[in-house]
């Protein structure tokens, strides 16, 4: 078994205990989150909104790889230029909602990597969304 086909068994592995703990929830689509607070806001995003958000993103590992915290800036992105799991969670937060989502590796960068990121990641974030415009 080669190297990537091994990292891709542990994320895929790391998933399935994340779906047992109590506190995790599952969309339809296949990412997992877990709510840490709940917005006040009562509007969600659209596939061509541009949302502001501090996110804070990891491997499975602990390893970071991004950080809109660590700049105290927080980011605008429209959100259908953004990676699939994102787009997906994104459309289901609320204003002010802040969750941690554990995105699959299809559903993140896939089969490639992407900078610091290897292939078959799967990806924690952790999500604040500030807006909606």
């Amino acid at each position: 078994m080669g190297k990537n086909e091994t990292y891709r068994i542990r994320n895929e592995e790391f998933l399935k205990e994340v779906a047992t703990r109590d506190t995790t929830r599952c969309l339809p689509c296949g990412i997992y989150y877990r709510i840490v607070r709940e917005g006040e806001g009562t509007e969600c995003p659209k596939r061509r909104s541009i949302v502001t958000v501090h996110y804070r993103g990891t491997l499975i590992n602990g390893k970071e790889f991004d950080n809109s915290y660590k700049r105290d800036c927080p980011a605008a992105f429209r959100l259908n230029e953004l990676i699939e799991g994102w787009q997906l969670a994104l459309q289901s937060m609320h204003v002010g909602d802040k969750w941690v989502i554990f995105i699959p590796w299809e559903k993140g960068y896939g089969k490639r990597p992407c900078g610091d990121i290897p292939a078959f990641s799967t990806l924690i974030f952790e999500i604040e969304l500030l807006g909606i415009a």
